[in-house]
């Protein structure tokens, strides 16, 4: 299992989420994290998905 961070923002550049999330693989993490970022209603915020070395997962602005 691997760590990952998730950050979410608004336009203003306040913070919504900033949490880390664990998947077993960046495979697990892009569509698992995909469906955590819909719940809680974010999907279409600026919002982000890394693993450890910095790679990023998922992004949107």
């Amino acid at each position: 299992m691997e760590n990952y961070r998730f950050t979410a923002f608004e336009k203003t550049g306040e913070t919504l989420f900033d949490e880390v999330w664990t998947f077993e693989s960046d495979e697990k993490a892009k569509i698992e994290g995909q469906k955590q970022i819909e719940e809680k209603g974010v999907a279409e915020k600026t919002h982000r998905l890394v693993n450890t070395t910095g790679k990023l997962i998922l992004f949107h602005v």
